[in-house]
């Protein structure tokens, strides 16, 4: 649970979520509120990862997620735990996207010009995102719950115990499924 998140605000988070699962298009504005801090505890950790002077701030990465979230209709919001993991999926998407326009940017021009050395940190980085999330996708038609677990663990920054809750299992198939999905992936990626 974050440190500014109360209790009674699990309950209400998934109260709203299940009030606009049944339609309530008022329910989503009041949940912004309530879950804002965490997922701008998640935004600052994912862009900690990420490359220095990255164009996305932790505010804007929360608020390109949280866009991307509520324009997903389709989702039927079960609980809190389901919310934060669909939250690590858009947080994923929006980070892969930008790193996907700046691949293309970087061969077409329109990027202020960099130094050699900051070109190719930048470059490098993008380019290991956009194969980490390559990657993902091949290891989701092998075995699906082991990237939702390093979707949760990597791109959301959930705890072993967040990611058990969000996934409905056991810490100790989180610890193992991680371990497996680190192996797969770094043998899948070369590294």
């Amino acid at each position: 649970m974050a440190p500014d998140e109360q209790p009674a605000d699990r309950s209400s988070i998934t109260e709203l979520l299940l009030q606009v699962r049944g339609g309530d298009p008022e329910a989503m504005s009041h949940l912004f509120p309530l879950v804002y801090g965490e997922l701008r505890r998640l935004a600052h950790w994912q862009l900690q990862q990420e490359r220095t002077g990255h164009t996305l701030d932790t505010g804007a990465l929360v608020h390109e997620t949280y866009l991307k979230m509520v324009d997903q209709p389709r989702v039927h919001w079960r609980d809190r735990a389901h919310f934060f993991r669909v939250a690590s999926w858009a947080m994923r998407r929006v980070l892969v996207d930008y790193a996907r326009r700046h691949r293309a940017l970087r061969r077409g021009g329109g990027v202020p010009p960099l130094s050699l050395e900051d070109e190719v940190a930048v470059a490098q980085q993008s380019d290991r995102l956009v194969a980490l999330d390559e990657a993902l996708e091949r290891l989701a038609t092998v075995d699906e719950r082991l990237s939702q677990v390093v979707e949760c663990r990597y791109f959301g920054g959930l705890t072993e115990a967040e990611t058990a809750e969000a996934l409905g299992i056991t810490e100790r198939t989180v610890q193992r499924d991680w371990r497996k999905a680190r192996d797969w992936l770094a043998l899948e990626l070369g590294s």
